[in-house]
């Protein structure tokens, strides 16, 4: 890959001013179905023909592997799940010195955690970022929060297309007024016309003609309007509702065509279904085009207030038509001073009052729809092109105002951190319908050793960390109904180990293995996108942890801590839960406070096993429940158990398990386990994420190269070949079996690696929330 030199970087600099010769626009693209794909299409062709002498481009990000057939002004291609082409995509527009990007983004176009993916790509450019937002959450989750945050970082300027999302970003993400652009939605040049002229070809004349466009699905609220209509069918019966459009696909992969099926009977059952009719396919925009013309009131009946953007809505507006909608944002702020009629969520008699003014007063009709329609001047496409320009100016020149040595510090120590390719070859065939096996010999499942509760809550929660559908998928009901069989309601304890015979060996096990469990029910009830799996990890998580009270373990504790710590993102006001939280949290603070010392800052007299969850436990418990003391005393000590798990050579050396590391004593160098990897690349990830550090990045990085080979013996503990992990390191060698905990250990810490590869690099210097 070409890398460019700080000649190259100042020359890019200094063009700020010219106008760019070569954009880029990344979203969807048509003919891929979907509203993204058809904005960025329209947004490409109207800067083109705003600014011919630059040659405009586009990649297109798919959500099919075989892609779609593209025109020609696609030059490059996104799998929406692969993320070594959000690389590849960095390395094209970097290598054909594009002067600029434009971003359209959605969190549901790009793969990876809230759409993570995207992060890489953005990591990687070293072009000016204008970024579209399509939505803005007041209140986003933990993982789309942290995706919002980089995003904005690492984008130039933003572009909102309504006022209360510039808001937004300033309320919630502390986003200076001074980056952001308000471009309206472009919409296409529609002629004011009277609708009768278009209703003859869909032989609709004398009829009055409400429509509702775009792809269906539950959140658009279309049943409230047919609730509706008996009504406004009273007071005006030559009215017809036209239903313009296909079920979205994904509802149609999940659940086929009941929605629109249950619109059809609603409206038999109301007597209207001779004035509804659907029209169940994607339409070109000529098409559009024409429905619109034959429209006199458009409907967006839609049931979420947090619509920052509607597509439809400004088509339809800018073409002058009345418009009766529900106050979602952007309606709230274009049907503002008269511009259309608001009414209620989910209220069919408000709908029907709505249409039925216009209906009734066709003055009031004409003069909104000239209203409308001259409002719309402003959004047409030629004219959203000029705000776009404009707004690419301002980041070239916001570039160019920055320190230039940042743009230009790009060297290979600073290029992107390739991980290995994701191989769960090994897991698959250590697994069965019962579970996963715990030990094998070299690759082989060791069918006397039978299985255990441990390995099965790791080999859940891996299931439950990777971001993409994977060979795991069918097992992690098989791990999952493991973990169920081995709670004991009576005892509300967990069984650790069974035979190759499916019979426990124990009547319940130890401490560790119970949290563990809880654990990884913790994380599917938190993280599951399987209905089933999520209702039956509540259940047994709320029924085994009371168990925990008892425990004298402080791994058990902090197991136990990270599984509330993953149950209470989907439950958050779970009032036993948190009790639960703050006295664990307690526990292990009293523990610091009880054996701490300045030359000896941690929680035993010892140091042993999983060291680094203790340390992730209170962070994670102190962060979310603002517990500043137990935080501080999280990154305290793991910063010390970095410390004395780094040699002199820079690599990373894990407490051996022959000895451990007692206080006073010489500490034991092997056996080196791969748990204790992976313990400290999550714990660091974590400190990485709630601290932005970026000297935790490179301790994660320290820890996962300890399975690649950067280790005392320089010799790879992870076999590419086989797809699975030595069960350690030892003084002379690597251990040639490949058990279930080592290789859940590394697939684990390159599950975390991956949902945080665009943090691994270091941020540049320049201040891009200025």
């Amino acid at each position: 890959m070409k890398i460019d030199t700080i000649e190259d970087s100042l020359e890019r600099s200094e063009s700020a001013t010219i106008s760019p010769k070569r954009i880029a626009f990344v979203g969807g693209y048509e003919p891929r179905r979907c509203g993204i794909a058809t904005f960025t299409n329209n947004l490409c062709d109207a800067v083109a023909m705003a600014i011919p002498t630059a040659e405009c481009i586009a990649g297109a990000v798919n959500d099919q592997v075989e892609g779609y057939k593209y025109p020609s002004r696609v030059c490059f291609e996104i799998l929406e799940k692969d993320l070594s082409s959000y690389r590849r995509a960095a390395d094209f527009l970097n290598f054909n010195k594009t002067d600029i990007l434009c971003l359209q983004h959605e969190f549901g176009i790009y793969g990876g955690s809230a759409g993570s993916h995207i992060l890489t790509l953005l990591k990687d450019v070293k072009m000016p970022v204008v970024t579209t937002l399509h939505t803005v959450l007041r209140e986003p989750n933990q993982e789309q929060r942290r995706v919002m945050e980089e995003l904005i970082f690492r984008s130039d300027r933003l572009v909102v297309m309504a006022q209360k999302g510039a808001e937004i970003l300033k309320e919630t993400y502390g986003v200076a007024d001074t980056k952001v652009d308000v471009i309206p939605h472009g919409i296409p040049d529609i002629m004011f016309a009277d609708s009768a002229y278009s209703k003859v070809q869909f032989g609709l004349e004398g009829r009055k003609v409400l429509l509702t466009f775009g792809l269906l699905g539950p959140g658009k609220g279309i049943e409230f309007v047919i609730e509706a209509l008996p009504e406004i069918v009273r007071k005006h019966p030559t009215v017809v509702y036209l239903v313009l459009g296909a079920t979205h696909p994904q509802l149609v992969a999940r659940e086929g065509e009941s929605y629109r099926l249950g619109l059809a009977r609603l409206a038999e059952e109301r007597g209207v279904k001779d004035h509804v009719i659907f029209y169940n396919r994607f339409v070109s925009l000529k098409e559009l085009t024409e429905f619109i013309g034959a429209t006199d009131i458009y409907l967006t009946p839609y049931l979420n207030e947090a619509q920052i953007t509607s597509g439809t809505l400004a088509y339809v507006f800018g073409a002058g038509k009345a418009v009766v909608s529900t106050p979602y944002w952007h309606a709230q702020e274009l049907l503002a001073e008269g511009r259309g009629r608001i009414v209620p969520f989910r209220d069919p008699q408000g709908i029907a009052g709505g249409v039925c003014a216009f209906l009734d007063d066709p003055i009031l009709l004409e003069k909104t729809r000239l209203d409308a329609y001259h409002l719309g001047r402003e959004m047409i496409w030629s004219a959203v092109a000029e705000q776009y320009l404009e707004s690419f100016r301002h980041a070239r020149s916001d570039r160019k105002s920055a320190s230039r040595m940042a743009f230009a510090d790009r060297t290979l120590a600073s290029s992107p951190y390739n991980l290995p390719t994701l191989r769960l070859d090994h897991i698959v065939r250590m697994s069965d319908g019962t579970g996963i096996f715990q030990h094998a010999i070299y690759n082989v499942p060791n069918f006397h050793e039978g299985y255990c509760t441990d390995d099965n809550a790791r080999a859940f929660i891996l299931c439950n960390s990777l971001e993409e559908p994977s060979q795991l998928d069918h097992l992690a009901t098989s791990y999952l109904a493991f973990l169920a069989a081995a709670l004991n309601y009576h005892s509300g304890r967990f069984c650790n180990f069974m035979s190759h015979g499916r019979q426990w060996l124990e009547v319940e096990g130890s401490e560790d293995s119970h949290a563990r469990a809880l654990w990884a029910l913790g994380f599917g009830a938190g993280r599951s996108k399987n209905t089933g799996h999520q209702l039956l990890c509540v259940q047994l998580f709320e029924h085994a942890l009371p168990s925990v009270d008892i425990f004298t373990s402080p791994r058990a504790w902090a197991f136990s801590l990270l599984g509330i710590h993953e149950f209470l993102i989907k439950s958050p006001n779970n009032t036993k839960v948190t009790a639960s939280r703050d006295e664990l949290t307690t526990r292990l603070v009293s523990l610091w406070s009880n054996h701490a010392t300045e030359d000896w800052p941690w929680f035993e007299c010892g140091v042993t096993y999983d060291n680094a969850r203790l340390c992730q436990a209170l962070i994670l418990s102190g962060d979310s429940a603002s517990h500043a003391e137990a935080l501080d005393i999280g990154l305290t000590a793991l910063r010390w158990l970095v410390s004395i798990q780094k040699t002199e050579a820079d690599h990373f050396r894990p407490i051996g398990s022959n000895g451990f590391y007692v206080k006073e004593r010489t500490r034991a160098e092997f056996d080196q386990q791969p748990v204790e990897a992976q313990a400290m690349v999550s714990a660091c990830l974590d400190a990485l994420r709630i601290t932005k550090d970026p000297f935790w990045a490179s301790e994660a990085k320290r820890a996962f190269e300890w399975f690649l080979g950067r280790n005392d013996l320089g010799l790879p503990i992870y076999d590419s070949t086989t797809g699975g992990c030595g069960d350690g390191l030892h003084h002379d060698r690597v251990n040639a079996n490949q058990g279930a905990e080592s290789s859940l250990a590394f697939h684990l810490s390159l599950a975390a690696m991956n949902q945080s590869d665009h943090a691994i690099s270091p941020r540049p210097a320049y201040p891009f929330n200025s």
